[in-house]
């Protein structure tokens, strides 16, 4: 048995410095609550609310010090679905990404 699965999970006791609760690493409500990242991979998007709470990095988790790395929490119950890609915004994609690979001095495209 690895050192992983025998350690205990901590209960969630959230701090509340600045104004939001801040979770330590592993102690949020994973059934909640969730980072940008985890709504986009369920096909959800915040959905214009604000986050409700922070969850520290790992490293500043271990140390009592002010997090450099924060991720902002949103509430799964709130979110929406992804809006689907239309035809204008997949053009406007296209034309981004081809100014952003075309060289400004020679006018050349590189990948």
């Amino acid at each position: 048995m690895t050192t992983r699965a025998r350690r205990e999970r901590r209960q969630a006791l959230p701090r509340i410095p600045q104004g939001l609760p801040e979770y330590d690493w592993g102690t949020a409500p994973v059934d909640q609550l969730a980072t940008r990242r985890q709504l986009r991979a369920a096909g959800l998007r915040p959905g214009g609310h604000d986050p409700v709470a922070i969850l520290r990095c790992k490293a500043c988790a271990t140390r009592d010090r002010t997090c450099t790395r924060p991720a902002y929490l949103y509430r799964v119950d709130l979110a929406k679905p992804v809006r689907p890609m239309t035809l204008a915004r997949e053009a406007a994609l296209d034309a981004a990404m081809a100014a952003r690979s075309t060289c400004p001095v020679c006018r050349r495209r590189y990948h």
